[in-house]
């Protein structure tokens, strides 16, 4: 095997690894003389990793957090920086990188009330397990201010912004999400409803029931979270009754008398995003905390998600704020918020705009976290442009 200079950046799934793709790629320009090695924790983050940088960057299973497999990875891959994004805190992984010297930068960081509390259950191991990194940057004043509540100091915290509003949209993706929209039909209104949970389908298919009543041209795009779900929930639209299509069966122009599509593939929701009129963002009607509404919102969709956005407080608030979308705190509300929308078009086309402002006008923390990095790597005379060290990458 070649020996070459290794970067470790972990990102545990798809979405940690989408919102760091900005800056693996920059990481790969600054420092061309190292090899990018991104783990994550499964198979669709790998699936993800490989789909954005193919073989441009190594990709491996992040190690267990155990004292002997932490100590095997560190021997075979040699870091001479990690980088771990978003909640990510191992402490066997942290102390490795202390004891061996390679800088440790944990960014885009955000934690919520909720690990706050957990984290403050065992506040000495949480202390001594942060002072580990070299820099913390946090993705708001918020999470920094519950960061310092974990004993994290001045010297090691920075507010550097969310990573997500750096996230590039291509002219390719937006240029297909026009074809498949026009296959769709464009005469119809597209509902999406992204990464919904166990016992949340049968809330939307009820707001959908109702929705249907009074505007029957509606499509539903219906996109669960887990792919090991997705049979299921083809199985409860059909027996509610609906014509359905599945995105893994059909291509082409749908039929006007399709009124669900199960978005039953991996990879595409941002193609789906990009095909729609408004999103529904799934994990919020139940008590799981949301996911991300920036994909939405990054191509022009107005979103709509319920009570429980605890993961994604500051992201939720923000897009309220902005008047990219509306909060609801059941299916009745939310079929009041989706007719709402298709019955004051310009209302739809208003929020569309202010989410592409939210994107557009909270982009920069790509270069603030590099700043950071940058500062803290010349201030301990950590620098990654020197000769080889001959470490390995996997």
């Amino acid at each position: 095997m070649r020996e070459q200079r290794v970067i470790w950046l972990h990102a545990v799934s798809v979405g940690e690894v989408r919102s760091a793709a900005p800056l693996i790629s920059a990481l790969e320009d600054r420092y061309p003389m190292h090899k990018i090695l991104l783990t994550t924790m499964t198979p669709t983050g790998s699936r993800q990793a490989w789909e954005l940088f193919g073989d441009r960057v190594n990709h491996a299973y992040a190690p267990y957090d155990f004292p002997g497999a932490v100590r095997r990875f560190m021997d075979r891959v040699q870091p001479e920086l990690a980088v771990i994004a978003e909640p990510e805190f191992w402490p066997n992984i942290f102390r490795a990188c202390e004891v061996r010297k390679i800088p440790l930068f944990l960014v885009n960081v955000r934690i919520s009330q909720a690990s706050l509390k957990g984290y403050l259950r065992v506040a000495r191991t949480s202390r001594d397990m942060l002072k580990n990194a070299d820099l913390i940057c946090a993705q708001s004043n918020n999470n920094a201010q519950r960061l310092r509540a974990l004993g994290v100091s001045e010297d090691q915290l920075r507010v550097t912004g969310n990573l997500k509003f750096d996230a590039h949209i291509s002219q390719e993706l937006l240029d297909e999400g026009t074809q498949l929209r026009a296959d769709w039909g464009e005469q119809r209104l597209v509902w999406i409803a992204a990464s919904t949970h166990r016992g949340e389908e049968r809330k939307v298919l009820a707001a959908f029931d109702q929705l249907r009543v009074s505007h029957p041209e509606l499509l539903l795009v219906l996109v669960p979270r887990h792919p090991e779900r997705f049979a299921g929930v083809t199985r409860l639209c059909q027996r509610a009754g609906y014509r359905i299509a599945q995105r893994s069966k059909h291509t082409g122009c749908l039929p006007g008398d399709v009124n669900i599509l199960v978005g039953d593939t991996m990879g595409e929701l941002r193609l789906f995003y990009a095909a729609s009129d408004l999103a529904f963002i799934g994990g919020s009607l139940i008590s799981f905390g949301g996911q991300n509404p920036l994909e939405a919102c990054a191509v022009s969709v107005p979103v709509l998600f319920g009570p429980h956005m605890f993961h994604f407080e500051e992201i939720s608030a923000m897009a309220l704020k902005w008047g990219a979308g509306r909060q609801v705190r059941d299916p009745q509300e939310l079929i009041d918020a989706v007719t709402l929308y298709i019955e004051q078009p310009k209302l739809l086309v208003a929020a569309s705009q202010a989410a592409h402002r939210l994107v557009a006008d909270n982009r920069g923390a790509l270069d603030r976290t590099l700043a950071q990095m940058t500062e803290v790597l010349d201030r301990t005379g950590s620098h990654l442009n020197g000769g080889i060290k001959g470490a390995h990458c996997l």
